[in-house]
């Protein structure tokens, strides 16, 4: 056997080892040949042509999860507030996906930060706050659509949190404790608004029980003039109590 049969063998056997293919399960991998698609190797034994063929693309069939940092967003009403969340994906066109758009993992990380400022920038910072659902039905939809241009399936869409810087934190705290401390001052005001009142309420009744009284009092000793005289001093009574007693009621009345 010569030295040329010695190296043709040599080349067949690198040549063989270099075209076997053993794919992961859990994965696909795009070949081309000079330099076109050829087509997807599934998962087990394959043997390409190592000269003319190449794998170029290795995809994962797996959900993938994409995790959407944290950023800055600005509601209808002008707050900031801080939003993130996570994108549940599967790639269900091998070709489309890595043909169709450069990076599609950075491409749909993009689409549901952007999505995510537009859906809660038509918010106000009390619905953005209390709107978990809604805000990811609606990027669902946002992204689920965009994604059909390169056959990838949103399976799932969360929101991890959503939140107020701390600035607004800080300025949401002092609102609220304003409105505590307001709320207490009406409260106390009412309160000694209605025990003014009922004080006046009270005098009132006494002065004409009393005046009633002394009336049944004259009468039953029939006596005319100390009858009258008691019912003039009852008079008297009523209408000097029943004076400050009435303005009391009419300002205190007032809302």
């Amino acid at each position: 056997m010569t030295e040329f049969s010695f190296v043709l063998i040599f080349l067949v056997i690198v040549a063989i080892i270099k075209g076997v293919r053993i794919v992961p399960q859990g994965e696909e991998w795009v070949v081309e040949r000079l330099g076109k698609f050829a087509g997807v190797l599934s998962p087990g034994l394959h043997v390409i042509n190592p000269i003319f063929t190449k794998v170029s693309y290795k995809v994962t069939t797996k959900d993938i999860i994409l995790d959407v940092p944290e950023q800055e967003v600005i509601t209808r009403d002008n707050a900031v507030i801080l939003a993130n969340a996570v994108a549940f994906i599967k790639v269900s066109n091998i070709e489309r996906a890595v043909y169709g758009i450069e990076n599609f993992r950075e491409a749909m990380r993009n689409m549901v930060q952007t999505s995510l400022r537009s859906i809660i920038g038509g918010m106000d910072l009390n619905q953005a706050l209390t709107s978990r659902d809604r805000i990811k039905s609606e990027l669902k939809q946002a992204i689920a659509d965009e994604a059909l241009d390169w056959v990838l399936t949103v399976k799932s869409v969360e929101i991890q949190d959503i939140k107020p810087t701390p600035n607004m934190q800080d300025a949401m705290e002092r609102q609220a404790a304003a409105e505590r401390e307001r709320v207490a001052v009406v409260t106390e005001a009412e309160g000694a608004k209605q025990s003014l009142i009922l004080n006046a309420e009270a005098r009132l009744e006494a002065a004409r029980k009393d005046a009633e009284a002394q009336l049944v009092a004259a009468k039953g000793a029939n006596d005319p003039e100390r009858f009258s005289a008691m019912l003039d001093w009852g008079l008297r009574l009523v209408l000097l109590l029943a004076a400050p007693c009435t303005l009391a009621l009419l300002v205190f009345a007032q809302p």
